[in-house]
């Protein structure tokens, strides 16, 4: 009977947004020394590796990740540019 139950809270996990990396290269120094000198087993993971690899597989975010953007200058050149070659093929004049 959940009535009478008190729910247990969440636990707090820390998420820290900001990274330092020169703590990280740090780290990963300390790692590959202590794998050099056998206090720790071979790692066969290499978290680099699967840097971008999610953006690869997932539709919405390739399309999100960027690639050329039209811009406010870019549009008007380009409206003004198909103005002058809709004004050419109706008079077939080149200026106005």
């Amino acid at each position: 009977m959940g009535l009478f139950q008190t729910r247990e809270p969440r636990q707090y996990r820390k998420v820290s947004i900001y990274t330092s990396e020169r703590k990280d290269k740090l780290d990963k120094l300390v790692r590959d020394i202590k794998r050099q000198q056998g206090e720790l087993p071979a790692d066969d993971v290499d978290p680099d590796k699967f840097k971008g690899k999610f953006s690869q597989f997932t539709p919405h975010a390739q399309r999100a990740s960027g690639g050329p953007r039209l811009t406010w200058p870019l549009v008007l050149i380009l409206v003004v540019v198909l103005i002058f070659v809709w004004h050419y093929l109706l008079t077939g004049k080149v200026s106005f």
